[in-house]
């Protein structure tokens, strides 16, 4: 650990450091960033860099935890607050319009952009970033069931097509931003998405 410490520069932030990190691969992907680039968003020499967080797989995987704390509990929070499949998703979209386009960051998703072009080498961090999308669908197609059961869909409606209906829109706004699409653009995709739902059992 006191070799660790040495490591690391005088007035070391270890989170502005992850920060710059996190927009690194978020921009760029994980397979097409360096760990030269990633010393040169943060400042630290390498040796710093792997003193403070590990090698490259390891601090991805910091990154995307500490994303989805952040950036990306939008869909978390209204699957958990809302109190009906319908308006947990309608606001998950609605808020991933928000989200995506905030000119205080890149654009899009990281756990969806970060995915990108990933050789053999990285199988493993594919693999975990492919759990991480799928741990989202099902906890969609969870709360489209708990409707369908309770009454609230109607009882033909598959909640697995929907579900993967809903998280393909979602990914697909990502892509969309990242090509520049605006909020209100984003929005709208979202609202026309919702208009095909099925209509609530009255």
């Amino acid at each position: 650990m006191a070799a660790q410490r040495r490591g690391r520069p005088r007035g070391f932030d270890r989170d502005a450091a992850l920060q710059a990190v996190l927009r690194e691969f978020w921009e760029h992907g994980y397979e097409t960033t360096s760990f030269a680039d990633l010393t040169q968003a943060t400042g630290l020499a390498s040796p710093s860099l792997y003193a403070a967080f590990g090698d490259k797989e390891s601090l991805f995987e910091e990154v995307v935890q500490t994303y989805g704390r952040t950036y990306g509990d939008f869909a978390r929070r209204a699957l958990t607050d809302e109190p009906t499949a319908r308006r947990a998703v309608r606001r998950m979209l609605r808020e991933a319009a928000v989200e995506y386009t905030d000119p205080g960051h890149p654009p899009g998703c990281l756990v969806i952009t970060a995915a990108t072009n990933f050789s053999s080498r990285s199988a493993g961090i594919a693999e975990r970033l492919r759990g991480y999308r799928n741990h989202n669908l099902r906890d969609i197609e969870a709360k489209i069931q708990a409707d369908i059961d309770a009454g609230r869909l109607p009882d033909n409606t598959s909640a697995r097509a929907l579900a993967h209906y809903s998280t393909a829109v979602l990914q697909g706004m990502s892509q969309q931003a990242r090509d520049g699409a605006t909020r209100a653009e984003l929005e709208a995709i979202a609202d026309t998405a919702m208009a095909a739902w099925p209509a609530d059992v009255s």
